[in-house]
């Protein structure tokens, strides 16, 4: 004879054709309610994953992973040696000069309030992606001393400017002259347009960190700090604080998690609230499992009493039904993940098709960051749906499992 036992009559239970077609549907509503609950589930968390990719790669591309500065605006005259030295240290990845200063960019009666940046077009592609990003110009194009400036391009677009034009940036500090007070204002040459698809395409230009040096009436040869980049960017916190506290002078550090952590971790917060939500889809499927085993049960009492009065102990019993439970389960989650993975790796071109087709766009340039859906298949993530669900409905198989191993012989064979 076959064995164990449980399993060649669990298995016979669930391939049998049963006369209650009832029972039969029900078993297939479970199974395929498990399927679909854990195939939203690795559908939606890896589109999830994906916007927090894009999030990262465009926002956290141009914003630095932190900053080192000196304190009370003092700025760092010997910057080049300070580079060196942090570029020696394990994971940083790069890192670069900057000169900030904050104004307003006018330009045929608009004003908009901006943050300038000045940098070093050489060093700058090694903590940014803005050299990737470039819809006109180049941004080697900036040249110390020329009083050039890229915008990028929702704030273009605001001033009615392109390559070629001309913008006067207006400082919030003022020159005191026989004719009273008057702004400090500078005229610059729109020299490129950037776009990385992000809110920083409307309050972001890069100019020349000479030139930003100079309208700031600095020395040439300073600067405000440097901005790095890291390996990984969730040590940027930690290891810039090592690297600061390695140093003889005192140095201001920020860093991402300060300026943007906000947007990260209400992500992460959308992610884990909507992957609980998901998950009560299995669990209705999970009650079906349990509907199932208990109308199988009362179907089988006669065989639970046949077989109990050929030896079958109760333990043979609940690992029969448990047996039948499980193979739902099994096949319930690997239809899932089948299904989910096969999705998630095609969603994307799956919801252009449809735009396509029916003529609509659902995320439109004008109004999202993106325009695409986007999506990352974390395997980790299937990893712990597909035990969440599997967990899920071998619980769902104990109650209707004890439940046939507590049924006695003489009681469910008295009126056969």
């Amino acid at each position: 004879m076959f064995r164990p036992l449980s399993i060649f009559v669990g298995l016979r239970y669930t391939a049998a054709k049963r006369g209650n077609h009832f029972i039969s549907f029900i078993s297939l509503v479970s199974m395929l309610g498990l399927m679909l609950g854990v195939a939203a589930l690795i559908v939606v968390l890896s589109v999830m994953n994906g916007f927090d990719r894009e999030l990262r790669q465009r926002i956290l591309g141009m914003v630095p992973h932190a900053t080192l500065a000196g304190y009370a605006d003092q700025g760092l005259d010997d910057w080049s040696v300070l580079r060196e030295q942090v570029l020696a240290q394990s994971g940083v990845a790069g890192a670069a000069p900057y000169v900030q200063a904050q104004g307003m960019l006018t330009s045929r009666g608009r004003v908009q309030g901006v943050l300038v940046n000045g940098i070093d077009p050489v060093l700058e592609p090694g903590v940014s992606i803005i050299a990737q990003h470039m819809q006109a110009g180049e941004l080697n194009d900036l040249v110390a001393g020329e009083y050039g400036i890229v915008l990028g391009e929702l704030l273009a677009r605001f001033l009615g400017v392109e390559v070629g034009d001309k913008v006067t940036l207006v400082l919030p500090e003022a020159s005191i002259s026989v004719a009273g007070v008057i702004p400090r204002l500078k005229r610059f040459d729109v020299i490129g347009i950037f776009s990385v698809g992000a809110e920083l395409d409307a309050n972001l230009a890069y100019i020349h960190m000479t030139d930003a040096a100079r309208i700031k009436r600095m020395p040439a040869e300073r600067v405000d700090g440097l901005r790095l980049k890291f390996d990984d960017l969730f040590t940027a916190p930690q290891q810039a604080q090592q690297i600061a506290r390695s140093q003889s002078r005192p140095l201001y550090v920020n860093d991402w998690t300060r300026t943007h952590g906000n947007l990260f971790q209400a992500i992460q917060m959308e992610k884990r609230m909507i992957g609980l939500l998901l998950l009560l889809i299995v669990f209705v499927a999970a009650f079906n499992i349990v509907s199932t085993l208990v109308m199988v049960v009362t179907d089988k009492r006669s065989d639970i009493a046949i077989l109990r009065t050929m030896g079958a102990t109760p333990s043979t019993i609940l690992r029969i039904f448990m047996v039948q439970g499980i193979v739902i389960g099994l096949i319930g989650t690997a239809l899932g993940v089948v299904l989910g993975v096969t999705l998630a790796l095609t969603v994307t071109d799956l919801v252009a098709w449809i735009e396509r087709m029916l003529g609509i766009e659902f995320l439109s340039a004008d109004v999202y960051f993106i325009s695409y859906l986007p999506s990352q298949l974390i395997w980790s993530d299937v990893g712990m749906i597909t035990l969440a669900a599997f967990a899920i409905s071998f619980v769902a198989t104990l109650y209707p499992a004890w439940r046939a191993s507590r049924t006695q012989p003489a009681e469910a064979l008295r009126y056969e």
